[in-house]
């Protein structure tokens, strides 16, 4: 291994003025921070102490596994942008219900609300009764805070599948309940997604739930599920299950005191 310490003052300006140089700290840089926002932190121990080796042996065991991971060589948004291009083209010629859907589906992962909209009932134009674009639509409508508009589209497509979406459907009426002040109504909601489903989500906004009826004995139990499991998901789950386990901490903190 090379010993810097060896080096005079003009053979370090040499290494680090090296591109290769440059680019293998730019990777090792890369890969130790993923490890630590995926808290692999036995990879990061493993990375400060034996660099170089351990980083490539991290990229192909964790990182190119990890979800979206190899996406990383595409510029941002390319994939959505031509699957985007695709639907349009589709559209123009088809004009089928699941393209206008899939369609709204991009357009609300990427924030564009009025854009999915817009397509969702499109989709909704042409086929009343799918209840992928009635459970899509409400949750848009919800997250555009118009949770009056979304109740009866997630209560019709819930009443019809209540594992629509893996619970998320359901997940989606709670909040609208929740969001029009019917507590009572969000509180049996969540129960039902609980009961079949363990997502941090719903534990959580329970628990907020029982907190504001006064019970907090029922939101302990709700919050130490969360923190109980929340050390033991794969790493793509703790990373989209980390903004709940924030605030089940918070929680618990506030019964606590």
């Amino acid at each position: 291994m090379l010993d810097l310490t060896s080096l005079s003052w003009e053979q370090v300006r040499h290494l680090l003025s090296s591109p290769f140089l440059l680019l293998v700290a730019a990777f090792q840089i890369w890969m130790l921070v993923h490890a630590i926002r995926e808290r692999e932190w036995t990879w990061v121990v493993f990375m400060l102490i034996f660099p170089g080796f351990t980083s490539i042996w991290y990229f192909f065991m964790v990182y190119r596994s990890s979800s979206g991971g190899m996406r990383g060589f595409e510029l941002p948004g390319a994939v959505d942008r031509r699957r985007i291009q695709e639907l349009q083209a589709q559209i123009h010629h088809l004009d089928k219900p699941h393209h206008h859907l899939q369609l709204g589906d991009i357009y609300f992962q990427h924030g564009q609300l009025d854009k999915a909209e817009a397509s969702y009932r499109a989709a909704l134009e042409r086929d009343p009764q799918d209840i992928d674009t009635r459970a899509h639509l409400g949750q848009c409508l919800l997250r555009r805070k118009r949770p009056a508009e979304a109740r009866p589209l997630l209560e019709s497509a819930c009443q019809e599948n209540p594992k629509h979406d893996y619970g998320h459907s359901l997940m989606a009426l709670a909040e609208t309940l929740a969001a029009l002040g019917d507590t009572d109504a969000a509180i049996a909601v969540w129960e039902q997604v609980t009961a079949g489903y363990s997502y941090s989500r719903a534990r959580v906004q329970l628990a907020e739930l029982y907190l504001a009826q006064q019970q907090p004995e029922k939101a302990r139990e709700q919050l130490q599920e969360v923190l109980t499991d929340a050390p033991h998901g794969p790493a793509f789950e703790r990373k989209r299950e980390r903004v709940w386990v924030r605030r089940a901490r918070k929680l618990m903190g506030r019964i606590r005191a």
